[in-house]
Order: structure tokens, then sequence, then C-alpha cells
């Protein structure tokens, strides 16, 4: 909006002024922060952005007149020297004087000197220029659109061409970007100029918008440089920067990769490795991620890359030495390493190796038959979007399985477990057929969900917290599949709740991806259920705040909680929000809940609860008024606060406990009913849990109380509230006015249940030899 309300002649001058000269105020970058996020960002964290940005104020403007002259003038109006322009190093220790000749300040009087020098520093302001290249590494957009507004950015004389000293800008920014991104620069200006020459076609010395266009989108290391993403075409390479950790040789010259940063380029898909300065030179060599015809689903070949893999060969045994020169041949599908000599013993079908259950081969995914009538609800085929973890062209595809496999869909949160998100996008890649692998943060799990619901015996991969699965459920409920594919989890949230009751562990640790992808092929297949929560709440006519929060959620997965642990949790909500550099770890994210945790036991927010709450399960009044409660949970799963188990364990499944055992509970039941079941996240039932306070809370987490106090269990749950409670659904807290809250049986969806698992024996002193296996919870099917 900005590059096009000031587009015309006649402002021209005011945006290069706004984007060469004045920049921006503080308020001003907060302003287009808020508005670029569409989101209120912290005061800290805003100073601190800007402050990154911020430098000494541009007092000179080269340009070019009409007439072709130079016309560069000082802040006072004279014509002053391009020795004199803003990035030379006299203008850090000098002033202009009334001649337009910079005097250094270390000739100036020393009271003019201070003067300057504090003239310069309150003048400070930030860069227009540095920060939407900045911003443009997090921009999500097509490149076409980005480039134009780059070009239309430092196109300051509103000339339509990008010219020398434009052009130098542009690199002097990507250098300052390579740097930040950790490249090598030594060597990119001269690379960055030799390919902005390329891209000026008639070589006139100047880039028009559409060579500007048209060359930058074939320029790979200006696209990484400039953080656009690209529409990928099958065949052609995936980059990503890479450090690394031993040598490593390039592909095209076949020499050492040298740097103390990012030493090059690799392909995710392939892992073909090659320099900056040679990615130029290489062409649609990466493996093809369907077939183009019918014809080509008989075999599958191999995909063979050169180099950069050490280990033994599959035929003879011995080491491949990749670390010495550029040697070997690996299989981007089977993942077979063989020397060059080897690699004729090989047969010559490739049978996907180890994972071959999960890979959905080239073979497999056909282009559609054309019909005189398409209709969207066409059997056996579906469309790839372009919304997966890279974008692919739009393609109408028909899948069909190998015989026996289970083709696995991967969808994976990037904004989990700090970069570990990011990190397994490209290594699942590698594993798998890139079209299985789905970046949540693009599209969201819709288009990959589209794409498998054809696919039979397909199984789901969630890479992310418990809310990144109720995700993936919820637009399985869109969709209406008449076959629900069972779903895995890969914990890599904070609590992970649903991934450790399903035995999946408590949170990812960078283990080894193909001994998961073992476990999903071995894993179990059981039944969870899921309720439906509808919430009403009472007109008061209050202010905003009495009026609280809206609901996050509808559907119960997990856990539903009003009270004391919600308050905690909607404390650590409202925090995070405000301060996000403050939560990058699991373990610090532990230390606020505690945090929070103590000063609840001391503020005790929700005193007096069951004075303000009545509690229905299947049509009969739960008694609270002899339980001193400041918390209540209705529990899914025996999961809660990251692995405690709030109803309490028992080992005999299905075994009934009978109230006699607890004092403090005994006539809480209005009913007659005497005992409870043990707990199952496929019965059908729901478990409702009193929590006396915050320090009741900590004591079930850290094991000295066993459970809390159970008061019912029920398929119909109906809770209302007379004043302004904390609660939460699954961990996504709000602030709730008096309502009605109606809680019922939604549906049941498999789910994949982590195989048994025998943990290596050890021995030595106060260690017992001893295998320690993962009981499964829930209904086989």
């Amino acid at each position: 909006e900005f590059v096009e309300s000031t587009g015309s002649s006649g402002t021209s001058k005011k945006r290069a002024s706004v984007l060469q000269e004045e920049g921006l105020s503080y308020e001003e970058f907060r302003s287009l922060l808020t508005h670029f996020l569409n989101a209120d960002v912290g005061e800290q964290l805003t100073k601190s952005l800007f402050d990154s940005f911020r430098e000494a104020p541009q007092r000179h403007r080269q340009s070019v007149g009409p007439d072709g002259n130079d016309q560069t003038k000082a802040a006072d109006g004279k014509k002053s020297t391009p020795e004199a322009s803003p990035t030379s190093p006299r203008l850090k220790s000098s002033r202009v004087d009334n001649d337009g000749d910079p005097t250094p300040l270390s000739l100036l009087d020393p009271h003019d000197a201070v003067a300057a020098v504090g003239s310069i520093i309150s003048e400070r302001r930030a860069s227009l220029s540095d920060i939407m290249c900045y911003l443009s590494l997090l921009e999500a957009g097509k490149p076409e659109e980005k480039l134009e507004f780059m070009f239309k950015m430092y196109d300051v004389d509103n000339s339509n061409y990008l010219e020398n000293e434009e052009l130098d800008c542009i690199m002097t920014r990507m250098v300052t970007v390579a740097e930040y991104l950790g490249w090598d620069t030594s060597e990119l200006k001269p690379i960055l100029k030799e390919m902005l020459d390329e891209i000026d076609a008639d070589s006139d010395g100047k880039i028009s918008l559409k060579e500007w266009i048209q060359g930058g989108l074939h320029t790979i290391p200006l696209l990484v440089l400039l953080g656009l993403e690209t529409r990928m075409k099958d065949g052609l390479h995936q980059w990503r920067l890479k450090h690394f950790n031993h040598p490593a040789f390039c592909n095209i010259c076949r020499h050492l990769l040298i740097g103390l940063g990012k030493q090059g380029l690799v392909c995710s898909f392939c892992h073909y490795t090659v320099h900056e300065r040679c990615v130029a030179r290489v062409g649609e060599t990466c493996l093809s991620t369907y077939t183009k015809s019918c014809r080509n689903t008989e075999t599958m070949q191999h995909h063979w890359v050169e180099g950069n893999s050490p280990g033994k060969c599959d035929r003879c045994g011995k080491n491949v030495k990749a670390m010495n020169a550029l040697t070997g041949l690996k299989c981007s599908w089977c993942h077979r390493l063989v020397h060059n000599t080897c690699v004729a013993e090989v047969p010559t079908e490739c049978d996907l190796g180890p994972h071959r259950c999960h890979v959905l081969p080239p073979i497999s995914i056909v282009p559609a038959v054309l019909q005189s009538h398409p209709s969207s609800h066409a059997p056996q085929s579906a469309s790839i979007a372009a919304d997966t973890a890279f974008s692919f062209e739009s393609l109408d595809t028909k899948v069909m399985p190998l015989a026996g496999t289970s083709p696995l869909a991967v969808f994976i949160n990037p904004k989990s477990g700090g970069k570990q998100g990011l990190r397994l996008i490209s290594k699942f890649q590698y594993l798998l057929n890139p079209r299985q692998v789905f970046n949540l943060s693009k599209g969201g799990p819709k288009p990959g969900m589209q794409f498998f619901s054809k696919v039979p015996n397909c199984r789901v991969l969630c890479c992310g917290g418990d809310g990144t699965v109720g995700w993936v459920l919820s637009v399985i409920d869109e969709l209406g599949l008449e076959e629900k594919p069972p779903i895995g989890v890969l914990p890599l949230g904070t609590g992970n709740d649903l991934a450790r009751c399903l035995a999946w562990g408590g949170g990812y640790e960078g283990e080894d991806l193909g001994r998961i992808l073992h476990q999903l092929r071995d894993a179990t297949v059981i039944k969870m259920d899921r309720w439906k929560v509808d919430v009403k709440t009472e007109s008061t006519g209050g202010s905003e705040e009495e009026k609280g929060d809206p609901v996050p959620l509808d559907i119960i997965n997990n856990y539903f909680s009003v009270g004391v642990d919600a308050s905690i949790a909607h404390k650590f909500h409202v925090m995070r929000e405000n301060y996000p550099e403050k939560f990058k770890s699991r373990m610090r994210n532990k230390v606020w809940y505690f945090e929070f945790g103590a000063g609840e036991m001391v503020s005790a927010s929700c005193r007096d609860l069951h004075d303000h709450i009545s509690l229905e399960v299947d049509g009969k009044e739960v008694k609270l008024a002899n339980c001193q409660l400041e918390g209540i949970a209705i529990l899914n799963i025996p999961s809660m606060y990251g692995g405690s188990n709030v109803w309490g364990a028992d080992d005999k499944p299905r075994r009934t406990w009978s109230l006699s055992r607890s004092s403090s509970l005994e006539n809480t039941l209005s009913s007659s009913a005497d005992e409870f079941l043990t707990q199952d996240i496929s019965d059908m039932q729901l478990e409702v849990v009193g929590l006396e306070s915050s320090l009741h809370v900590g004591q079930i987490k850290a094991g000295i109380r066993g459970h809390g106090q159970r008061l019912a269990q029920g398929s119909n749950i109906v809770i209302r509230t007379k004043r302004r409670f904390p609660m939460q659904i699954d961990g996504e807290p709000w602030m709730q006015p008096p309502c009605t809250i109606t809680i019922n049986h939604h549906n049941q969806v498999p789910m994949l249940h982590a195989p048994k698992l025998k943990k290596q024996r050890t021995s030595g002193f106060l260690f017992f030899n001893r295998e320690k296996t993962a009981q499964p919870i829930g209904t086989s099917v």
C-alpha cells in the first residue's frame, strides 16, 4: 500500500526521503510492526527490534536528475561530493560545514563536537529499506509479488529502472542478510554482481522490472537471500544453507566446501551439495516426486547422488571414504550406499529400503485421467495443492499405493519445539517422498488431508504439541472422511500429555527418525473418545473485561478444567503472548509454570470455588459443599500437567474402585453408586476430579500425592458457574464469565499407540537388570 500510494511522480521525492533520508521514528516503526504482524507486539520486544534497525540519519542522497547529471545535495541544500555519501566512514566522524565539505570532529571546538554528536544520536531513525528487507524473510507470498515490491522500494527516483547506485544498495543489503544467515560472505559480493549482470538481459547497465522478475526467479542464491518461497517444479532442487560437521565436496566443481559459517547449499530432497557460486550450473537433476505417465509405473528406479555420505558399502562391506574426495553413491529413495565400482552389482529396481511401508513412491502418483465432465467428487483422485512444506505446481493426480504398504502423511508445526520443527521438515523430506510432508504454517492440515483422503491404509504423524493433534483431528471432522486414518504423535510441545498416554514420550530429543518410523510401522491402533463442549454465557451487561474471552475450542481431546490450574495456565498464556522471547525452551516454560503456581498458592484466586459452581453428571447432582475445592478437572486421558495421572493409576484394567477407600469422598454423589471404573480413553466415560489448591496440584505433579479427589464418572456433564472463572481446554486457557457448560460424547478416532520397547539391560552398582515396557491404554481395533 505504501509503494502504490507513493508511486506517482509527484510523491516520489517524499518516498525517496522516507526510504533513504528520514527513515522511521519509533512510533512509526511500532505502527508498521503492528500492521505487518496483525498483532500487538510487546513494548520490550518492539524497542529491541527498533534498536537493531536504528542508525544515524543519512544526511546525503545521491540521485540522477532528468538530464542525467549528478544531483547529490547535502542536508543544507548545497551540492556535495560523492565521497560524502551516507555510507562513507568520513561521515561517522565528521560534520558538514557551510561549504558542503565534511570537517573532522577532532578539528572542531569541543563544544561544537559534543553538539554535533548529540545531534546525530538524538536524530537516529530506523531505515525502512532495512526493515522491509528483513521482514521479507518472514512474509510468505508469491516470488513475483515480492520481487516487484523489492524493485519498487529501491527504485527511489521512480525511473522504472534499477541503476548502479540502487543495485549497489541492494547488494549491500543482501550481504548484510547473508551475514545474518551465517553465510561466508568473502566471495558473495562479486558473485551477486555477476548474477545481477546476467539479469540485465540487454546489457544496458540498468535493470527493468521485467528483467528483474524474470531473471530473479532463476537466481537461486538471490531468492534465498530475499527469503522468497519458490513454487517448485518437479525435478528442481530445494536448496537450504548448511554447515557441515565433516568435510564435504561440491557435486559440480568437485572441490571442498570451505567456510566458518554456512558452507554451501544442499538439496533437502536428495542431498545434492554445491557451492553458492556453482548453483547456477545445476540442472533439473533432483528426484521426481510423481510419474508423468501411467506407462512408467511398472518399476521403481534408483536415484543416485554422488559423495558426502560416509559409511560402509552395501555390497562389499568396506568403508566408503567420502571424507577424502567426492566418491560413493547413495540412493535418495532406498538410502543404499555403495562404491562407484560396486553400483553395477546393485539391482536396477529400487526396493525403497527399510521404510518401504511408509513411502509413497513416484510410481504411485500419476496424473489423473482427463474426463469430459470433471467432478470434485471423482473417486481415487486428489489435488496436490501448493501448500506443502514447499510449493509444488498444482496437479490433479491419482494415487495408487504399493500393495502391503501404509503411506505416511507427516504434518509438522514449525512453531513447536523451538527450531525442531523446521529441522524435521527437511529430514522427513529426505526419508519419504517430499509430497508426503506438510508444513502447517503454510495452509494448515487441510491440503494434506485432502490429498490423503482417498489413499487407502494411510497413517498420519503429527509433529507438534497436543494442540497440533487437535488441529489435524478438527480438519478430519471438517472433511467428513469415511475412513479416518490412525494418528501417531512426535511430541514437540511442552506438556505433550496425549503423546505420553500413547507411549510416544514426553518430548522429542533428536532421536533417529528411522527408529521412529519403525515404531509407527509396529504401532497398535486404538480408539480415543472425543467430547463436544457447549458454553452458554449468561448476559451480565458488564464491561469487556467482565465479558471474558472467546472460547478457544469446542472439542475436548485431553481434558477440561476450571479453577486453580486453569488460572496458572492463563497467566502463563498471557505472559507468553506479551513476551514471547522469554519462552524459547521446555525448561524455561516449566520454570514459568512453577513461578505462576507459587504465586497462585499465595493469592488463591479461586478460593471457595465449590460455593460458586454446581456440577451435574448423567443427570445427578454432585455435592461439592464439603470438598473445599479450588479447581475441577474433567479428564479424557490419563495424563495432565505434563505426565501426571490426576485420576490415579490402577494396575488391573477395568477394575472397579470403591468409594469407601477414601473417607473424604464418602457421600459425594447423591446417587447410590459406590464404585468407579478404571480410566480408559475409549470407554465413552469422563472422569471428574477435584483439586484442593495449587499446592495439591504440585504434590500430584511431584508424586507426593497419588491423585486428586475423585468425584464422578459419566458421559453427560453439566457445569454452572455463578462468577467469572479461568478455564482451559487441552491447555488453551481463557477467562469465562458466569455460564452453563454442557459436555457430551462427540465421536471416536483411531490413534496409534507406540509398541512395547525393550530397554537395554544395565548392570552395576545400585542398578538391576530389568526391562521396561510401555503398556497400551485403550481398546485395540
